[in-house]
């Protein structure tokens, strides 16, 4: 099934959840956040959020700065 990832289409595979996409795209220690279709994924929910064909998934991290 295709999704966007920060606005690039991928294709995944069908029942992925929120959990198993971070852990595929490594990304586990950079993540702080996630939305699907502009709603607040909570990381408590990851493992039991299972992705659809078209949706739009938004990893977000925290940057420190000034």
């Amino acid at each position: 099934m295709k999704i966007f990832i920060n606005g690039q289409e991928q294709e995944v595979e069908e029942n992925i959840t929120v959990d198993e996409l971070i852990e595929f795209l490594k990304i586990r220690e950079r993540t702080m956040a996630t939305a699907v279709n502009m709603k607040i994924v909570k990381e408590w929910d990851w493992i039991g959020y299972t992705l659809n064909d078209g949706d739009k998934i938004e990893f977000l991290q925290f940057v420190g700065g000034g």
